[in-house]
């Protein structure tokens, strides 16, 4: 049986983790998860950020853990289908929705329960394990293969640590520090007990934002913090690392604050250009198809950067026929492509998938 690297303490930590850099940081990431919220309330349909910037988080996170797929392979699979264009596509659809799962139990129950962390991995990983019962689990460097750490091996303790960890996300009175740093600190303890066989970074990454919207911080799980971990890949796990080994806390904590406050800008420069996008194609069809235009049309086009017939059809529940003739329409006005892969018909929607991907925007 492996030996655990370390002995896991319960939470709350014993040591002080408020240091001045770190509350100054915590400041600078409040004002722009602020504004972040208020920008996303100027959307008039929230399923257009949820379904959009889900997926993106969605594709980072799986990315971080070596699950590659491309933007169009994403847009292009259906969930509710279950027609997915690769197997990595499959993988990131099945991280939107269980991202959307936890925060709807989180917004309907106020809280983030251990049989809510389940469901959320249940989803993730389209199996019911559960958490670990059998030893043998370890961490290994992907290159070298060396094993750098060893999370705990007994059921017992990994259950024990799992039950802390869920006060420790709800009982606000356990530790009165600084919500977004009892994130990061919440998400080291979670990835330190590596409580499940498979899909523990992922889950992890989907607490963070369930944990912002149990605060309050979010209304909607729109912020993609994994592109900047994604980005600063040997920094998540050196740092993760170096807490085990020296109980340092402060470098870990402002990284993690780091990236809430960057990703938070990022998000409020896409929702900005998706705004704007939106008014660009609403005064188009207003002045050009006054009777083609209505809210619902907007959304459904702004909902799926590759719309379809069967998409039109589900949101606005109109006839194949109407669908059809709407979306001809659109791709005749150039607002929408049509794109045709294999036997299916896709209209992109070029300036939002390009916006998507972190282009800039264009409205001509």
């Amino acid at each position: 049986m492996s030996i655990p690297s370390y002995t896991i303490a319960q939470l709350p930590p014993a040591q002080a983790v408020e240091t001045p850099a770190v509350l100054r940081k915590a400041a600078e990431a409040h004002r722009y998860l602020a504004e972040l919220k208020g920008v996303a309330g100027t959307i008039p349909n929230e399923r257009i950020l949820v379904d959009t910037l889900s997926l993106q988080e969605a594709k980072d996170s799986s990315a971080i853990e070596n699950i590659i797929t491309t933007d169009d392979e994403v847009y292009r699979s259906d969930y509710l289908a279950r027609t997915f264009t690769t197997p990595a596509a499959k993988e990131v659809h099945r991280y939107a929705e269980a991202l959307k799962l936890g925060f709807e139990e989180v917004r309907r129950s106020g809280g983030i329960g251990l049989n809510t962390i389940l469901r959320v991995q249940a989803k993730l990983e389209d199996n019911t394990a559960g958490l670990r019962k059998l030893p043998g689990t370890v961490l290994k460097n992907e290159r070298t293969q060396e094993v750098v750490y060893t999370p705990p091996q007994d059921h017992a303790t990994v259950l024990e640590l799992m039950n802390n960890l869920e006060k420790f996300l709800n009982d606000d009175a356990l530790m009165t520090a600084d919500p977004l740093v009892k994130m990061a600190i919440a998400h080291h303890q979670f990835e330190s007990i590596h409580p499940f066989y498979d899909g523990n970074g992922r889950t992890g990454r989907i607490l963070n934002i369930l944990y912002l919207v149990r605060h309050d911080l979010l209304e909607l799980p729109i912020l993609y913090m994994s592109r900047h971990i994604i980005q600063n890949k040997a920094d998540y796990y050196r740092l993760l690392q170096q807490v085990r080994v020296d109980g340092n806390w402060e470098p870990w904590i402002l990284y993690m604050l780091e990236a809430v406050a960057r990703t938070s800008q990022q998000t409020i420069a896409l929702i900005k250009g998706i705004k704007t996008l939106m008014q660009a194609f609403k005064q188009r069809l207003r002045n050009e198809q006054p009777r083609l235009y209505s809210q619902d049309l907007l959304n459904n086009l702004f909902r799926h950067p590759y719309t379809r017939i069967d998409f039109m059809m589900r949101d606005m529940d109109v006839t194949r026929i109407t669908a059809t003739r709407y979306l001809n329409v659109l791709v005749g006005m150039g607002l929408l492509q049509f794109v045709k892969v294999g036997r299916t018909n896709f209209y992109l929607n070029g300036r939002l998938f390009d916006l998507l991907r972190g282009g800039s925007i264009s409205v001509s």
